[in-house]
């Protein structure tokens, strides 16, 4: 049995309201979600000694932000620092967070993001990949990674755009019982059909949102979390992988890494697909939730396509997915509210779209140019 498994717990999460929210800024939304957590908790802002925290598009001391959000809220920390892998930060930093309380190094971790990435006119527009040479290959937006994806799935296993709206519309049906989601109005694959391409084979409908908002998740250790206020949410498995090679590599496309950061996952928290009641995919655009779904083990490679078909990832499914509407619905908050969810979901708090029974579940995470991913089990303590 690994030494970490069901060692740490979740003890309180917050997100600031979510969309487009004039007037704020990166700092002044993570303070609001920080305070959130901190209420959820019943921890005092006094306590909290560990603080690691990733910087929006918007944060204009980037690297120091740690610094100028300690600041803010009046914490000094023993444990900190700032960390920015894209969507793949908000996992690299709860598995940090959960190393450091479990080594000594804090008590209480606070691990917080915001962004105004939507008031401050981000686009993610700038070319993708190291510094500017994929540009020449057209590379001019993250969506473009993903539509190679798509396209390669699509030759390969008959993959269908259709199929990739399955996504979508699920994203948007769970969004659509979540009062703070940003898109709650159901859509229909007809629907996700008509809506414009933004790179083929993606249309409109196959991408995340742009959203200001702020996020944060604190985490100390299974025995202190015995004597706070919420059900315990364990991290039972967690799991890592990266990769420094890009299109030089022909599975490229397929970021084969993805894989051994769930199975490390699922071998520290001695699960498996099988045991996943709900999951919280990574879902920058559809095509990526489909490589998760052949990348943990729930179907064979290139079957994603029919796995999605016939509501099984909508609630009442085999696989309930992102169920309070993901990066494409709720908001797009580079994968933090994954984790949120994913708590909310083990403590059995989310109304309607709570998935009865829950007792584990699945949060991926990815970012950069594909080069990162991590995963982690999150279990019903």
């Amino acid at each position: 049995m690994h030494p970490l498994r069901d060692k740490t717990a979740i003890v309180g999460v917050g997100a600031s309201p979510q969309g487009k929210i004039p007037g704020s800024t990166a700092i002044s939304l993570a303070v609001e979600a920080f305070k959130r957590a901190l209420d959820d908790s019943g921890l005092k802002k006094e306590q909290i000694d560990g603080l690691l925290t990733m910087p929006g598009s918007t944060s204009p001391e980037a690297a120091l932000n740690y610094l100028r959000f300690g600041e803010t809220v009046g914490i000094n920390p023993r444990y900190t620092g700032s960390k920015v892998m894209g969507g793949g930060t908000a996992g690299a930093l709860l598995h940090e967070a959960a190393l450091a309380v479990n080594a000594g190094f804090a008590n209480y971790v606070a691990c917080v993001f915001g962004d105004a990435a939507a008031t401050g006119g981000s686009r993610f527009s700038r070319a993708s990949g190291w510094g500017d040479s994929w540009a020449i290959w057209g590379f001019m937006s993250a969506c473009a990674n993903s539509a190679i994806t798509a396209s390669r799935h699509m030759a390969l296993y008959g993959t269908t755009s259709r199929q990739l709206g399955e996504i979508a519309v699920a994203c948007r049906k769970h969004a659509s019982m979540n009062p703070n989601a940003i898109m709650r109005k159901p859509i229909t694959i007809e629907d996700h059909q008509k809506s414009r391409w933004i790179v083929k084979p993606l249309h409109l409908l196959d991408c995340c949102l742009i959203s200001d908002g702020g996020v944060c998740v604190i985490v100390t250790t299974r025995a202190r979390a015995r004597d706070l206020k919420q059900p315990l949410v364990l991290i039972s498995g967690m799991g890592q992988a990266y990769t420094t090679e890009n299109m030089e590599r022909e599975d490229w496309w397929y970021v084969p890494h993805q894989k051994l950061a769930v199975t490390d996952a699922y071998n520290m928290a001695g699960a498996g697909p099988q045991d996943i009641d709900v999951a919280q995919l990574y879902d920058n655009f559809t095509s990526s939730v489909l490589l998760w779904f052949e990348h943990g083990g729930f179907c064979k490679v290139g079957e994603s396509g029919p796995f999605v078909e016939g509501g099984r990832i909508q609630l009442g499914g085999e696989l309930p997915v992102n169920t309070a509407g993901g990066n494409h619905s709720e908001s797009y908050m580079e994968g933090w509210l994954h984790i949120v969810e994913g708590a909310r979901q083990m403590r059995g708090e989310c109304g309607e779209r709570q998935v009865q029974g829950a007792e584990v579940c699945l949060v991926t995470g990815r970012g950069q140019a594909l080069n990162c991913s991590n995963a982690t089990i999150l279990r019903k303590g």
